[in-house]
């Protein structure tokens, strides 16, 4: 089994922070690295265009200008979603964390989850709703959160996403019976 297909591990909070303390992972999710390449190399490939297109088609000063400056913002770009999907989210009994340990939510804060097709939620995720507002985050392909709202997914596979989800689903089914 390859480590983006191993879901199921038991694992301890490695930064040190302390966030989340200790606990068995349940599923994780780590960015496809077909999708990876493909998206870093889309926006880098643009930037680098953009930039060559400054300096042997433009009009003038201006246009280079312009062009040059989006060509960089398109490659910093790039360098965030190289960093962001280098990481991995990670499900434990206790809520849902990056791999670097920051916390994303913890699951007493879950009201409901949304898979469906209408959802604004991300490529092969899910979205949560929480019963408070969470902290405004965004790890570029893997989550965002903003004001009571957290989509997970992106450039994650289904399959890992879906687990996730689907235990998530069966916390809650577990909280609302007990």
């Amino acid at each position: 089994m390859t480590d983006s297909m191993q879901t199921v591990q038991t694992s301890t909070d490695q930064t040190g922070t302390g966030q989340m303390g200790a606990g068995e992972v349940l599923a994780t999710a780590k960015a496809s690295p077909a999708r990876r390449g493909v998206g870093l190399l889309s926006l880098a490939g643009l930037g680098v265009m953009l930039i060559y297109s400054a300096f042997t088609r433009s009009p003038d000063l201006g246009w280079q200008i312009a062009l040059g400056l989006i060509g960089l913002g398109f490659i910093a770009i790039a360098e965030v979603m190289r960093r962001s999907t280098a990481s991995a989210l990670e499900l434990t009994d206790q809520g849902l964390r990056d791999a670097d340990g920051r916390v994303i939510v913890h699951l007493d804060e879950i009201e409901r989850i949304d898979q469906g097709a209408f959802a604004v939620k991300p490529s092969n995720g899910f979205l949560l709703k929480t019963n408070r507002r969470v902290p405004r985050g965004w790890r570029l392909g893997l989550w965002w959160s903003l004001g009571r709202r957290i989509g997970v997914g992106g450039m994650t596979p289904a399959n890992e996403t879906k687990l996730i989800a689907e235990i998530i689903r069966a916390k809650l089914a577990e909280r609302h019976i007990v």
